[in-house]
């Protein structure tokens, strides 16, 4: 038998797959936490779930209710030191979060909208819908922004988290 062929398309299948993409073969899927931070973060599945865990209720496009559980994005801002709370004033109202996933997709939020001294919304980094951990091409990793009307910024596959303030 002629194993070139096979082997050709078992070296595509590699290449081209999201994993070889992102750099991560062999390393379990994770988030970075940089920028305007006092301490830098790489995050696992793992680490997520030795954290303090949300739930919230949100209706999908079709209108159908799922329940997504994971971590408060300020719980994990904070354990990266970002300026949040009574310090989240003047200049530092201007910083904001570029949210990256694999292919390019970028979202972003400001400090103000994660902070519960400033919103009721609460935006979680899922990991789990309805009770399973997030299907390949949604997860490993979502934001979930409950009180957001459209669910664009739902960032799937959630990489990277900058910190950043704007140039001046």
């Amino acid at each position: 038998m002629n194993w070139k062929p096979v082997l050709f398309i078992c070296l595509i299948c590699i290449v081209f797959s999201p994993e070889f993409a992102v750099g991560q073969i062999g390393t379990s899927p994770s988030i970075i936490i940089e920028g305007e931070v006092l301490n830098p973060l790489k995050l696992s599945i793992k680490d997520l779930v030795k954290m303090q865990s949300t739930q919230v209720k949100v209706l999908d496009m079709q209108g159908k209710e799922h329940v997504y559980k994971g971590v408060m994005l300020v719980h994990i801002l904070d354990s990266a030191g970002v300026t949040l709370r009574k310090e989240l004033r003047g200049k530092n109202l201007t910083k904001y979060l570029l949210l990256s996933a694999p292919d390019g997709y970028q979202v972003v939020y400001s400090l103000a909208e994660i902070d519960p001294e400033f919103t009721d919304s609460a935006v979680i980094v899922a990991y789990e819908v309805d009770g399973h951990m997030l299907p390949s091409g949604e997860g490993p990793f979502r934001i979930v922004a409950s009180k957001d009307k459209k669910p664009a910024r739902w960032i799937r596959e959630l990489t990277a988290v900058q910190v950043l303030l704007p140039k001046d």
